[in-house]
């Protein structure tokens, strides 16, 4: 069993046996019918990752490493808040019809601000630092922009990076560790999606700035399982798992800005049965 399985499910049980009900509350998620979408929550999850021993997809079913890729690279690395730019269909249902889903995402961390060392966007200042200040306490990012929100097809879910780069003993070469820090997640539908997408993200960042990777904190400040996925996610907690595949990246792309979808690959990647037609609350 994989690491990434055990967080999972570790997580899921605590969910069920532990957390609180929505149920008969005012709430703004609903289904496709119109019915209020209720959730079983728990407040403040904090889960751990050791990219250095393993990526973390689960094999209870399959991730898309390829799609979950895309999309990060569609927010970090193009910038664009346009569905256009994407190779899935995940955020049609918040575009306009020009394919904008507003000043969100990727349109904040494409933002120039000024520093001292000059106009960078948030990305750029990133790196810039990775490289520069490596051990500075301030390489972050955020990109829930208050005065924006009004123009925001939906509010950033994951809206935070914090990075943090330690030395380890005998080692030359730095350690890339970063928080993610999340308001609200949907567990079934996207708990691995965005633990794999920020892995990538790391793994990334690393390898641009000549770093080993580290650790990935995951903090969710509500993480909870909806009412029509409490009979999915039980199923799915009991299936048999596999071992952690093998992640490998494109080790000749040294900048951040020429990776592309198709230099990430999971090898040996064995898992359950893709979990079909899961319904989302919009």
């Amino acid at each position: 069993m994989s690491q990434a399985d055990q967080i999972f499910i570790r997580m899921c049980k605590d969910i069920l046996e532990n957390g609180t009900s929505t149920e008969g509350e005012k709430v703004r998620p609903h289904w496709e019918d119109g019915t209020p979408a209720y959730t079983i929550k728990k407040f403040g999850v904090v889960n751990r990752y050791n990219l250095r021993e393993e990526f973390p997809l689960i094999t209870l079913r399959k991730t898309a490493l390829k799609s979950a890729t895309d999309e990060i690279l569609w927010i970090w690395q193009q910038k664009s808040n346009n569905v256009n730019d994407l190779h899935s269909h995940i955020w049609d249902e918040w575009a306009d019809e020009s394919g904008s889903i507003g000043k969100a995402y990727g349109y904040q961390l494409g933002v120039k601000h000024q520093y001292k060392e000059g106009m960078m966007d948030q990305v750029d200042r990133v790196i810039y630092d990775l490289k520069n200040n490596p051990f500075s306490r301030r390489i972050m990012t955020n990109i829930y922009v208050h005065q924006d929100l009004h123009e925001m097809a939906l509010y950033p879910c994951a809206y935070s990076m914090t990075f943090n780069v330690t030395q380890r003993p005998g080692e030359d070469r730095l350690t890339l560790n970063a928080v993610l820090n999340q308001r609200s997640q949907d567990v079934l539908a996207a708990n691995n999606w965005n633990v794999v997408q920020y892995s990538v993200l790391v793994h990334m960042l690393a390898q641009s700035c000549n770093m080993n990777v580290g650790e990935l904190v995951h903090v969710i400040a509500d993480a909870h399982i909806y009412d029509r996925h409490v009979d999915i996610v039980k199923e799915l907690i009991t299936r048999p798992t596999y071992e952690a595949p093998k992640f490998w990246l494109n080790p000749e792309i040294k900048d951040f800005y020429q990776f592309t979808r198709n230099d990430v690959k999971a090898e040996n990647y064995v898992t359950g049965p893709q979990v079909e037609n899961i319904p989302i609350a919009i």
